[in-house]
């Protein structure tokens, strides 16, 4: 995988773990007789991936240009993202005055998951810049 750019090994191991996750998340839902597609989850796992490529590519297209905004540029991100939950999951899962913890993995997980990538490529990428940078 190394000879494929950064942008696209980091697409391919997203939608790889997201599927993987989504995978092992309905069958946790399943065995515990839990309804499989209720709390927003698909929506869940499709903005966050949705997101998490747009915000990488992003950063991956401007990496020289604003090589020294890279940080910013990646919690501005983050920031998008938050804003994506209060206006599409946080209405719902709050209508019945309260989250649960159902409401809460169907959002955390592929949350947590897309930023880990996020964070390690983006760490990769700044690493890569940086030696070329030395040269």
């Amino acid at each position: 995988m190394s000879k494929l750019n950064l942008f696209t090994q980091f697409f391919i191991l997203l939608l790889i773990l997201l599927v993987l996750a989504f995978a092992g998340h309905l069958y946790v839902l399943s065995s515990k007789e839990l309804p499989l597609y209720g709390n927003l989850i698909v929506r869940s796992y499709v903005i966050n991936g949705i997101l998490a490529a747009i915000i990488f590519g992003l950063l991956f297209r401007f990496r020289e240009r604003l090589k020294n905004q890279i940080g910013f540029l990646f919690m501005a991100g983050s920031l998008v993202k938050f804003v994506f939950f209060f206006v599409f999951f946080y209405p719902t899962y709050i209508s019945d005055g309260d989250m649960s913890g159902q409401e809460f993995a169907a959002f955390f997980v592929p949350y947590a998951i897309a930023l880990f990538l996020e964070t390690f490529f983006a760490s990769r990428m700044l690493k890569i810049l940086e030696e070329s940078s030395e040269d």
